[in-house]
């Protein structure tokens, strides 16, 4: 009876992992990555479920845009292991699930034919393709791709140029991009960089509901701006140096060394990660951090 009982337990915690495993989006397990002989990231850790609603927030230069390129399988680490939608990075063909992956990226918007139709520009995030080639869309497709940029307010950009556009019109076609197949992991590395007040806030409304929408999607929204976190988004994921702060790897710089590596400082929800000792910390800066109608905000004091 006892080796019975045994031979159950078993069997419910092999099931238990199993079913954890299939309910994560994303894993980077103790990852490090260096570029010519400088370590940038070390002992990177973050679990991403499904349906989750993550902020990766940092200062410019601490290394959020190489995970990016990781979590988007556009990059690989040195060491420690990525899996995303339960593929293990370097082990599965990445075209075989990057069609489940909408990234919206400055890097990406660099990709695109300059005389790209910036509808086209969507539409092929369909196939997972820069540039419009033989593929072939429906008038769904196409009605979709066109509701998304009505959503951003850039339907009147249909039949331009993508390298006529300025920098804030491109970033919301690439939004629009990054919905549009509908993505299991929705990567949104600085999605208001470039836009005026009103592009910002036509951004962040529609990224607030994208925040809030109930599904098994899992989103992560990158910004090193406190202030244009939309609503709807409750985990976080703050990096720091993995000694010092922003102030010493300023120093570093200017003395000709390598700052410390960046690496993941906290994660938690919102509330507790966004602490004014937490950020001042990180910043090497006295700030006061505010948290007033939805919207969060700091300054020095």
């Amino acid at each position: 009876m006892l080796a019975g009982g045994i031979i159950v337990s078993k069997w419910f915690v092999k099931m238990e992992g199993t079913m954890n495993e299939q309910n994560i989006a994303l894993k980077l397990d103790d990852v490090e990555f260096r570029r010519r002989r400088r370590v940038i990231l070390t002992k990177v850790n973050l679990e991403v479920k499904k349906g989750e609603k993550w902020v990766l927030f940092g200062p410019n230069g601490i290394g959020k845009s190489t995970l990016v390129q990781m979590m988007s399988t556009r990059g690989f680490p040195s060491e420690g292991t990525v899996d995303i939608l339960g593929n293990r990075l370097g082990k599965v063909n990445v075209f075989s699930y990057r069609n489940r992956i909408g990234l919206s990226s400055v890097e990406l918007g660099r990709a695109f034919p300059p005389q790209e139709d910036p509808l086209d520009a969507i539409v092929t995030a369909l196939t997972a393709t820069t540039g419009r080639w033989r593929d072939t869309y429906t008038d769904e497709d196409y009605a979709k791709a066109r509701s998304l940029m009505r959503e951003f307010g850039i339907e009147y950009l249909e039949g331009k140029m993508m390298f006529k556009l300025s920098e804030g019109e491109r970033t919301r076609v690439l939004i629009c991009r990054a919905l549009m197949a509908d993505p299991d992991l929705l990567i949104l590395d600085e999605p208001t960089t470039g836009l005026d007040l009103g592009g910002r806030e036509i951004a962040l409304r529609a990224l607030s509901r994208v925040g809030a929408e109930q599904s098994d999607r899992a989103v992560i929204l990158v910004t090193h701006r406190l202030e244009e976190i939309p609503q709807g988004f409750d985990h976080v994921a703050i990096m720091g140096r993995i000694t010092g702060n922003e102030a010493d790897a300023y120093a570093d710089n200017v003395a000709g060394n390598d700052p410390a590596p960046g690496t993941i400082v906290y994660t938690g929800d919102l509330e507790h990660g966004f602490t004014s000792e937490r950020l001042s910390q990180v910043f090497g800066l006295d700030l006061k951090v505010t948290h007033v109608n939805g919207r969060w905000n700091a300054y020095a004091v």
